[in-house]
């Protein structure tokens, strides 16, 4: 038996105390009468709109769907290209393939998870119209950078965020920015018992488009002014979010501590990289995230010994059966983002995890390291 699973959200619910709060929530709509575009809606938009420091928020029904929307609200559509990580989760990829654009893979920086902003350059052609950036496991991305490359090519910049609710990069939330996606997958960091997502905005033009397209094309009732989709966030998770996001900040803080635990246990390790971060960054540690050469033998000890781990992510997206063979890559290839795919290996994370879980996952990861340094796997 699992001694520590990757993750258990009924546990976290009930470790954090919020497990009554919820319930109260969704008995409170449940009774409401109103199930779809209420006042539970408008309140989490407002509330996730100011944490996030920004003025608009417009909820979707998933984190994809956010990503689509925001693509064809900022005139992304057929023939266009879009500059994506080729290191990232098939969502982002996805996205844009669901406006008729083609994504640009450009590889993460050697030794980092996240977009190379030194070979963003290399990636644009007459045909492209955004660029994508991924604040992967709660790393938040260099938007100067990025925000600097777009604007010398005219590029709408469009942050994915699924991973990164409440992170910080120079003093500035991650969701300031023009255009932010967030998934509320409910294993996020801010996470509701379904599928939701988000797009917050500073442009109220924009917040006007997207409320259009994820509601039918319609503001008035059998009014359609665009050919728009139904993508909405309901009340019951909109109330469910509203009731966790004032936590939001003391459990990222939990993580920051657990991954900090991890990094100090593990810094020196053989043949173990413990995930950096870069200077005036507040990381949330969506997921602890190592490389090793020895991942899948690594792997199965940790499960023998009782620790959960996931592989985020296990086939590079430009190898998988949706893109493969389609020339998405460059002339070079994409051995940084195979190496990834080959490396890495997920922990536990989580502000449930109590220091005694913390204490096992340390204790499996440095024997079995040790171990494997000393074999041939």
């Amino acid at each position: 038996m699992t001694k520590v699973p990757f993750f258990d959200l009924r546990e976290m619910h009930a470790a954090t105390g919020v497990q009554e709060e919820i319930d109260a929530a969704v008995l409170r709509v449940s009774q409401s009468g109103r199930y779809i575009l209420g006042r539970e809606l408008e309140a989490f938009e407002a509330a996730f709109a100011a944490y996030c420091e920004n003025a608009y928020c417009v909820a979707t029904g998933s984190g994809l769907a956010a990503l689509e929307l925001a693509l064809r609200a900022l005139g992304v559509g057929p023939g266009d290209e879009v500059i994506v990580p080729a290191h990232t989760f098939v969502g982002t990829w996805l996205a844009v393939s669901s406006t008729g654009a083609r994504p640009v893979p450009v590889e993460p920086g050697e030794g980092s998870f996240l977009i190379d902003t030194d070979l963003l350059e290399a990636a644009v052609t007459p045909r492209t119209r955004a660029v994508l950036p991924v604040h992967l496991y709660g790393h938040p991305e260099d938007m100067d950078a990025v925000r600097d490359f777009a604007d010398r090519h005219g590029l709408a910049v469009l942050e994915d965020a699924a991973q990164a609710h409440g992170a910080r990069r120079n003093g500035r939330r991650v969701g300031s920015g023009h255009s932010v996606a967030f998934s509320f997958y409910p294993g996020k960091n801010l996470g509701a018992l379904g599928d939701g997502g988000a797009i917050v905005t500073d442009d109220a033009e924009l917040a006007g488009r997207l409320r259009l397209l994820r509601n039918y094309g319609s503001r008035e009732k059998y009014v359609h002014e665009v050919k728009g989709g139904n993508s909405r966030l309901d009340e019951i998770q909109s109330a469910v979010l509203a009731t966790k996001l004032p936590y939001l900040d003391d459990w990222n803080e939990r993580r920051r501590a657990v991954a900090r635990r991890y990094t100090e246990a593990f810094v020196g390790l053989p043949g173990l990289a413990t995930p950096d971060t870069a200077p005036g960054t507040e990381h949330v540690w969506h997921q602890y995230v190592l490389r090793t050469p020895f991942r899948d033998p690594l792997c199965r000890r940790l499960e023998e010994s009782g620790v959960g781990t996931l592989i985020h992510y296990p086939v590079a997206i430009h190898r998988t059966p949706a893109y493969a063979g389609q020339g998405l890559e460059p002339a070079v290839g994409l051995p940084r983002t195979e190496r990834l795919a080959d490396e890495v290996l997920s922990l536990p994370i989580g502000p449930h995890l109590p220091d005694n879980a913390v204490d096992l996952v340390i204790d499996a990861v440095r024997t079995a390291v040790l171990d494997l340094s000393d074999s041939d796997h």
